[in-house]
């Protein structure tokens, strides 16, 4: 289960595409709607600036995207100019050794000892190596070895995800993880391998001017009367490769609630993170992001045509 709110997104989108259709007589200029598959782990935005939706005329000027926010309180707009979300990396590293008989561990080479020491030491690569004032996420989120009791298996396989808000940050990061689990690997007489991912994803960075410009026009959306600057967060968000195109902005849409009943006997907690199978969409939200897409879409144009 994925559980991150990107069919509340979908929703939003189309809602705007109905709220424009029938306010196209008044539009000046083109707005494209952006569907793609993929956002997380397969680099959607990436095969779409490929396939040319940022090159097809008429050029795209700007482009838009929101998330839904639990940890911000329903009905609020939050973001920040610069660094909006991190640059991400996976990999995955198969440590090879000789496996046997788990009561004669003289005759083996252990992979599930050599691979253990390797998730302790790249540890050590964001608690020791990085700048405290700097962002740095190392974490081993698979550890997969055998599958018999009595056995020292052959290999063990580690897998995780590398971020950074920058993408010279996550390059330096992805650079010492390799020295770090070739070097750990050999010192137990094993070897390793590392797969990365196909397509590592840059930071999402909002284009500072069109920011300002955003925020001015989105904060009488927000039940706030303002949009909240906010932390960056190491998540990965694939509308950073229409960013790196185009100035951008991307936004985080407020939906945190202590209770949210759709029907009578349902109530749900819309704090609750994403990527947790707690998480609960707020559906009031679909609203709220329906009106902002088409605001900003027709405020946009409205701007460039003016003299």
């Amino acid at each position: 289960m994925h559980a991150c709110g990107h069919d509340g997104h979908t929703a939003m989108l189309l809602g705007a595409a109905a709220v424009l259709k029938r306010r196209e007589a008044e539009i000046k200029g083109t707005i494209r709607l952006i569907w793609q598959p993929a956002e997380e782990g397969g680099a959607g935005g990436k095969r779409m600036v490929e396939e040319g939706v940022l090159s097809m005329e008429p050029k795209p000027q700007a482009a838009f995207g929101f998330h839904q926010w639990p940890f911000l309180p329903l009905g609020s707009i939050g973001g920040r100019p610069g660094p909006m979300l991190a640059a991400t990396e996976l990999f995955d590293i198969v440590v090879s050794g000789v496996g046997g008989h788990a009561a004669m561990p003289h005759h083996v080479k252990d992979p599930i000892v050599a691979a253990a020491h390797v998730v302790t030491a790249l540890q050590a690569i964001a608690a020791r190596e990085t700048d405290p004032l700097s962002s740095a996420v190392v974490s081993v989120t698979m550890f997969h070895a055998g599958d018999a009791y009595n056995v020292i298996p052959q290999g063990a396989r580690i897998g995780g995800t590398l971020r950074s808000l920058s993408t010279e940050g996550l390059q330096s990061l992805r650079d010492r993880v390799d020295a770090v689990v070739h070097a750990t690997a050999l010192a137990h007489r094993c070897n390793a391998s590392i797969a990365w991912s196909a397509d590592a994803y840059p930071p999402t960075m909002n284009d500072p001017e069109l920011w300002k410009w955003a925020t001015e026009i989105a904060a009488p959306a927000s039940t706030e009367n303002e949009v909240r600057v906010i932390d960056p967060t190491m998540g990965g968000e694939d509308f950073a490769f229409y960013a790196q195109e185009i100035p951008s902005v991307f936004l985080a849409l407020g939906q945190g609630a202590k209770s949210f009943a759709p029907e009578p006997g349902l109530e749900f907690d819309t704090t609750v993170t994403v990527h947790n199978g707690r998480f609960v969409l707020h559906e009031d939200l679909l609203r709220r992001g329906v009106a902002l897409h088409a605001h900003l879409a027709l405020s946009y144009l409205d701007r460039a045509a003016s003299p």
